[in-house]
């Protein structure tokens, strides 16, 4: 009998175990996410941009880490800007559909304030993320976090960027301002972007 208890235990923790395992490889939280798939080869959003008012908006941990390029980064040294946090890997194909829109938006927002910062995420060869940056000549930095850590030190139940790509936009303050789950057009990163720049 208790070799019949200690085998569904077993039983139970391996499901237990599996479940918690697809929880985090699909990135869900708290909203459904989506689910991160063999034939798609990213994590899938749910196409949603959330827009957050300023009495509800809350801040973000103060990431630090090396960079693509080996510099050592801190998101706390962009304070008193608008900063575009982008979520990309380079095997991810909307990453790739959405890297020429966030370039051309951050040059041509660079000198009113607003600063992008990637965080790549899952390439586990450096120069796979730096042939990415430099086919899509992508001038801004990125956080190399190639196990996800950064991403998970955001807190539970907060607008964090729970897909692949994600972007957070934050306000001057640092807060998060708007979070979309999904590949973002030229256009709706800009209608994002302007009231957050024209912000006093």
């Amino acid at each position: 009998m208790s070799q019949i208890r200690a085998s569904r235990r077993r039983t139970v923790l391996l499901a237990a175990g599996i479940a918690a395992g697809a929880l985090l490889l699909s990135a869900c939280g708290e909203e459904q996410t989506g689910s991160s798939s063999g034939d798609t080869k990213f994590v899938q959003g749910t196409g949603q941009i959330t827009k957050v008012p300023k009495s509800r908006r809350t801040a973000v941990p103060d990431l630090a880490g090396p960079s693509v390029d080996g510099k050592k980064l801190k998101l706390s040294d962009f304070k008193g800007k608008v900063i575009v946090l982008n979520v990309w890997g380079s095997w991810c194909s909307p990453c790739r559909a959405e890297a020429p829109n966030l370039a051309k938006v951050a040059r041509d927002t660079e000198d009113r304030g607003v600063q992008f910062v990637g965080i790549n995420t899952r390439d586990l060869d450096k120069a796979n993320a730096k042939a990415f940056e430099r086919n899509y000549d992508i001038d801004y930095p990125s956080f190399y976090d190639p196990s996800g850590k950064l991403i998970l030190k955001f807190p539970k139940n907060t607008l964090s960027p729970q897909a692949i790509p994600s972007t957070l936009i934050l306000d001057k303050d640092g807060e998060v301002a708007v979070r979309a789950l999904k590949e973002l057009s030229e256009q709706e990163l800009r209608s994002a972007l302007d009231p957050l720049i024209d912000a006093k």
